[in-house]
């Protein structure tokens, strides 16, 4: 009897399907934890096994700011299925983010019941694929180009042909003239309205030249006829002259287009632009005269460069102010952008008008509104709004235009458009500083005008027991004033590059043994001093106190559980390294690049919750005169590293 064939287990099958060079991958829950994913997965990924049990965003942070785990929630909580081809996704691999293009699929896998118990997905790498479709569309493009740029040369080919054939045949009619009679044909070139001179080909000897010719090149009559055309005109001979031997030898006209030709008129150097032909008069097969027919378009060439160059310098002052620019017909309502009008909106391509209005933040649009309204009457268009980035981030953005007009109607705008995100963000940090100086300035002015009153009360009494303390309490109030002012003067000079360094040669850890003696008197903290004891460096020692100070003072306010502060020196690529490190709770990620921005102040829960916001950038300004930087290294709920870098003496 046959024995049944055993059934595989389900991590053999799962073992089985890891080796498959499919990429393959098993989510649960709405925040997409990978229960399996095949070996080709975590290959694509460029992770290792240690990723199973994690979330798509734990494992893969990149993907943050990306749409995939935004599909992955739909999916489950939809059940639907959600794929892609040759879409671009970046990745962490071997340390480094690079874009790849996948083949994907989303897939809700659900039970009898219909409720999404996981998700199935499933990848393919394309990128390759993906570049060389790239590629092959940018060689057809260059192909295509090609083709319209050799079809134009053709056409421009034609016209001159044309022209030149229409030159011949007019030359033919002026041959035969002259063969009827050569006084007619003098009268003819000499009242000609273009250039012309008639030149023997068998020694250049001018022939005949007409007024126009003369005035052309600044020459007296006498000065060319009986003479060679180069003996009359020299400074022109070393470019022209190898052309005009060549049009006799082959009997083929030249014919040139804005042809730069160099002019001595009047004993100065000048340069002029010329349309000008050598045709060959030929007779019995051989050529005996070369007639010069030329029209001066220098003021043109002239007028065209200085639009070009006006154009130019357009371009690169909209570029160097990264302005956007855009033209929107309003007859058709097609709007036509700049690479930088797109960036600011949010988009990498051209995109409708239409689209371009649905990003703006809806409180804004009745104002944007009313502002294209009020541009149809005066032809002025103005306003300020703020557009929604896909990726959730909002800007705020100038426009200004120029409405124009045909028969009375608005058919057009021509306008530009700035990203003034920042200069919003600056306008919100002043307003923020004055609010903040103002409390932090009331509070001691408030309790020393209490002092003062009370003061003032007892000033008949000075064996008031009162007395002491108020003056005490004045002075920790005007101590706090005077405080809060010498920061906003050291930031003033900050600004201004006002800090003055006194620099001398200065042991590191003298300074830090005999800095902060407030600390050490209190007693609640211990400053222990490692490292190198003997390193020198050329710095200002005021200065460098006083960073040491705050550094410190923020350790025991922010870290008042941290008994002992470690103030370490070491040497570091020829720098020096100051760190002072406690244990306290640390510093929140998010926090940290903006620590030593002037005016900054982070939620009252962390770090700088007092004060103006202006320490630490005033520590930075030091230490870059310094020559130095500074940084901080925090962990939560190990502590913080602020450190610094001196050069060595």
């Amino acid at each position: 009897m046959n024995q049944p064939v055993p059934l595989l287990s389900n991590e053999q099958l799962l073992q089985v399907l890891s080796t498959s060079n499919s990429a393959v991958a098993i989510h649960i829950t709405e925040d997409a934890i990978i229960q399996y994913a095949s070996d080709r997965m975590i290959e694509i990924w460029g992770k290792n096994k240690s990723v199973l049990g994690k979330t798509l965003e734990a494992a893969l942070p990149e993907l943050k700011g990306q749409p995939f785990i935004d599909m992955f929630k739909k999916v489950w909580n939809e059940g639907i299925t959600i794929s892609g081809t040759d879409t671009p996704a970046q990745l962490h691999v071997n340390g480094e983010l690079h874009t790849f293009y996948f083949d994907f699929e989303y897939r809700a896998v659900k039970d009898a019941a219909g409720k999404t118990y996981c998700i199935l997905h499933t990848a393919t790498d394309v990128t390759e694929r993906f570049l060389n479709a790239e590629k092959v569309q940018s060689l057809t493009e260059e192909l295509r180009a090609s083709n319209e740029e050799l079809r134009a040369a053709n056409e421009e080919l034609n016209a001159s042909n044309e022209e030149l054939s229409e030159s011949q045949q007019d030359l033919r009619q002026l041959y035969n003239d002259l063969a009827e009679s050569d006084l007619r044909f003098r009268n003819m070139v000499r009242q000609a309205p273009v250039s012309i001179c008639i030149i023997r080909a068998r020694d250049l000897m001018v022939l005949d030249v007409n007024d126009s010719y003369l005035q052309l090149i600044a020459r007296e009559r006498e000065q060319l006829e009986n003479h060679t055309i180069w003996d009359a005109i020299p400074e022109a001979a070393p470019s022209y002259a190898p052309i005009m031997n060549n049009v006799i030898h082959s009997g083929k006209p030249y014919i040139a287009k804005e042809a730069e030709v160099p002019l001595v008129i009047n004993g100065t150097p000048e340069t002029f632009y010329l349309d000008f032909v050598y045709e060959p008069m030929i007779s019995d097969g051989t050529v005996t005269a070369i007639m010069v027919l030329c029209i001066d378009v220098t003021d043109k060439v002239v007028a065209r460069r200085k639009i070009e160059d006006v154009e130019e310098r357009i371009r690169l002052a909209v570029e160097a102010a990264e302005t956007g620019t855009f033209d929107l017909d309003l007859v058709n309502r097609v709007m036509v952008t700049s690479d930088r009008f797109n960036a600011i909106f949010g988009f990498d391509r051209q995109v409708s008008w239409e689209m371009f209005a649905s990003v703006i933040h809806p409180d804004d649009r009745a104002a944007r509104q009313e502002a294209h309204e009020v541009a149809m009457r005066n032809s002025k268009l103005f306003y300020e709004a703020r557009v929604l980035h896909s990726d959730g981030s909002t800007h705020w953005i100038r426009v200004q235009g120029k409405v124009y007009y045909e028969n009375n109607e608005p058919v057009r705008i021509l306008g530009t458009l700035l990203d003034i995100t920042e200069f919003r963000h600056l306008q919100q940090q002043k307003d923020d500083f004055i609010s903040i100086a103002s409390h932090e300035l009331k509070t001691p002015i408030t309790s020393l005008k209490a002092s003062l009153q009370l003061l003032e009360r007892i000033k008949h009494d000075p064996t008031s027991e009162l007395l002491p303390k108020l003056i005490d309490q004045s002075s920790r109030s005007m101590q706090k004033i005077s405080a809060l002012v010498e920061d906003l003067l050291n930031v003033s000079r900050a600004s201004k590059t006002e800090l003055r360094l006194k620099k001398a040669p200065v042991v590191i850890a003298d300074l830090l043994n005999a800095c902060c003696s407030h600390v050490r008197i209190a007693g609640r903290h211990s400053l222990i001093v490692q490292g190198d004891t003997k390193l020198k460096v050329n710095a200002d020692e005021h200065g460098i106190d006083q960073v040491v100070v705050n550094l410190v003072n923020n350790a025991v306010k922010y870290a008042p559980e941290s008994k002992d502060i470690f103030l370490i020196i070491t040497e570091d690529g020829g720098m020096a390294k100051i760190a002072i490190k406690d244990t306290g709770p640390g510093i929140p990620p998010e926090k940290i690049p903006h620590l030593f921005d002037r005016y900054y102040r982070a939620e009252p829960s962390g770090f700088q919750n007092s004060g103006l916001g202006l320490g630490l950038y005033i520590c930075s300004e030091i230490v870059r005169r310094h020559g130095g930087n500074i940084g901080v290294d925090s962990e939560l709920g190990t502590g913080s590293t602020f450190w610094f870098t001196l050069p060595l003496e």
